[in-house]
């Protein structure tokens, strides 16, 4: 009986290795997208009032904002934490960093996002100008998003 999926492959180098999404085809599979966020979405000045607007940016705004405070957070602490864990091991004697090894390695992922962001850059671009077009159809909810970000940081 012949298998389903293929067996996995050994992959030679690092660029092999990672799978590319492409939002254009994900969003012909899956309608609810376009309606969201498609051209035929339009601006929300059309559907709501001006305080509804503010309102719903506000309040989307401010848990994005607070999320991102509480998870940025939490990974400042372990990154840190992590760090000065490795650096009073290696002061006591526990563990032996080769540094010139870490800063090969560091180096070598420097260039491969490099790569990796260049193949990029044209689908970036494309959302960026997707980004800047909705905000301009979509002033001010999306202000009232960036006062309550800025709220739900702060709080």
């Amino acid at each position: 009986m012949a298998s389903r999926n293929p067996p996995p492959q050994e992959y030679e180098s690092d660029d092999d290795s990672y799978e590319v999404l492409d939002l254009t085809e994900y969003a012909r599979r899956h309608h609810w997208w376009n309606r969201v966020f498609g051209h035929s979405s339009g601006p929300m000045v059309e559907k709501y009032s001006v305080a509804t607007q503010i309102v719903m940016g506000g309040v989307t705004g401010w848990c994005a904002g607070f999320l991102f405070q509480k998870v940025g957070k939490l990974a400042a602490t372990a990154v840190g934490g992590g760090f000065l864990l490795l650096q009073i091991a290696s002061h006591s004697g526990y563990v032996q960093v080769d540094w010139k090894r870490v800063e090969k390695d560091v180096n070598k992922a420097k260039r491969q996002i490099k790569k990796r962001a260049n193949k990029a850059a044209p689908e970036i671009n494309n959302i960026i100008e997707e980004a800047t077009e909705f905000i301009k159809q979509n002033i001010v909810i999306s202000s009232g998003f960036v006062g309550g970000f800025l709220l739900g940081l702060a709080s």
